[in-house]
């Protein structure tokens, strides 16, 4: 790619800007002294945050937004048919994907890269607090806003940059390696992947692209990874989880209410047999745990002292939209969630029913992509056994075209026999609304779950209670 000249005073045009991987880098970008503009369809959080800091950002999509660009950054949700994306071809305004440029910002810096179906916005979000309480002062580039930093970016004035890389379009395997983290691999993003193979191929490529001088960090209870960890032969691999065959191994991991306590062993640089006892995460369920030894596991082999690393991870306040709570009412208490994947629905459930066993969980599950839940439709059905009651909402469609395929009322029935749990159709958000205003009693869990709207609607239902 071509180097991006400060010198030049480039005008740099987002065209996505509002997407949360765009909004981060067009943020870090402008810190660094360039010259940043953006457009998205509509405001939202992450237009505000880059207005806030200086950042011009159109609302819609026009060619008068790009006259006076010289380079154009796109998302990858971006179509060819764009009409700014069209105006730049025509009048020969150099295109880059977000990963390229990403790629080219960082190339200066160690980069930590963080990958995995599911799981990764957590543990950026871990290294990046430990790396900074150990005073390292690293850039962040986050898929999830860090509720420490208000932000899901940071420019640091250190070495190292730690960054989350998405794997849904391959473009994680353009940028640049010194230490990476895999978190496990799961059914997804088949749509880009056309098969699971060619997922899996890409994920061997990615673990293979850490340098002999860095080391790739990989969850081995994932039988996805190990399976392909089989068939890599780099010798700078790292394995952690509750196998006995992992080199960080997790022991006695006991949840309580609001955090989860965890051992950790390990054989250090002489081979020596190490114990940390009692690591306490302010996360709850077996996923966050996993989560926090692969932090652990890097910081630790970057020399930083694991009391810092005890101290970072018991006061570690979390990612907005991973159990995230938003207000209580009448001893109810109502929590917002990314969740849009069986496996995560799953995960988060567990962990919930693990801690707070004698309160009844209502999940209000908002299906995302019409190819991602008719691909998964039974592991959808099967995800929410640990769940005492659904609202099924309509299905936010990301840009996807209607699939008649699809059917709400035929879905409600699958995950009522496949979870063995009561399930009500919400139509609308005033269904959604009324739902709570009548049937809201007390000592109830509410859990908001998807990647669309849904994360709206549960912040403004308290308007209405």
């Amino acid at each position: 790619m071509k180097k991006i000249n400060l010198g030049q005073k480039e005008i740099i045009h987002f065209v996505g800007i509002g997407g949360i991987g765009m909004s981060g880098l067009a943020q870090i970008m402008k810190n660094m002294g360039f010259r940043i503009q953006g457009s998205d369809q509509f405001r939202n959080k992450n237009t505000a945050s880059c207005k806030k800091i200086g950042i011009k950002i159109f609302i819609g999509h026009s060619k008068k937004n790009v006259k006076s660009s010289t380079i154009l950054v796109r998302s990858s949700a971006i179509k060819n048919t764009n009409c700014e994306i069209e105006y730049a071809r025509n009048k020969k305004i150099p295109i880059y994907s977000r990963a390229e440029v990403l790629a080219d910002v960082v190339s200066l810096k160690k980069n930590i890269i963080i990958t995995g179906s599911h799981g990764k916005t957590t543990t950026t979000s871990l290294i990046s607090r430990i790396l900074s309480d150990q005073k390292l002062d690293p850039t962040i580039i986050n898929g999830g806003v860090i509720n420490s930093l208000q932000s899901n970016a940071k420019l640091g004035g250190g070495e190292w940059a730690i960054l989350e890389a998405d794997e849904s379009d391959g473009s994680f395997l353009k940028l640049p390696i010194n230490y990476s983290v895999v978190t496990n691999i799961d059914y997804e993003h088949i749509d880009y992947y056309k098969s699971f193979k060619n997922l899996e191929l890409s994920f061997k490529k990615f673990i293979e692209k850490t340098p002999p001088t860095g080391k790739s960090i990989i969850c081995i209870d994932n039988n996805n990874l190990k399976k392909i960890l089989g068939k890599i032969k780099n010798k700078n691999i790292i394995t952690y989880g509750e196998s006995k065959n992992s080199d960080y191994k997790i022991s006695n991991i006991r949840y309580k209410v609001n955090f989860s306590v965890f051992d950790l062993s390990f054989k250090d640089i002489k081979k020596k047999t190490k114990k940390i006892k009692n690591i306490q995460l302010k996360l709850l369920g077996k996923h966050n745990v996993l989560n926090a030894t692969a932090a652990v596991t890097v910081c630790l082999n970057l020399g930083v002292d694991q009391n810092i690393i005890k101290k970072s991870l018991k006061k570690f306040s979390g990612v907005q939209r991973r159990m995230t709570r938003i207000f209580s009412k009448n001893q109810n208490d109502f929590y917002d969630d990314y969740a849009h994947h069986p496996t995560e629905i799953t995960s988060i459930l567990e962990g919930v029913k693990n801690v707070y066993k004698d309160r009844k969980i209502v999940s209000v599950f908002e299906p995302h992509r019409y190819s991602r839940v008719l691909s998964l439709k039974n592991e959808f059905a099967k995800s929410f056994t640990k769940s005492d009651l659904v609202l099924l909402c309509p299905l936010y469609a990301a840009g996807e075209k209607k699939n008649l395929r699809y059917n709400q009322n035929k879905f409600a029935q699958m995950i009522s026999k496949l979870s063995k749990t009561q399930v009500v159709i919400i139509r609308n958000q005033n269904e959604f609304f009324n739902y709570f205003k009548k049937n809201l009693i007390i000592n109830e869990i509410i859990i908001g779950m998807g990647a669309g709207s849904i994360s709206k609607w549960m912040r403004e239902i308290k308007s209405v209670l």
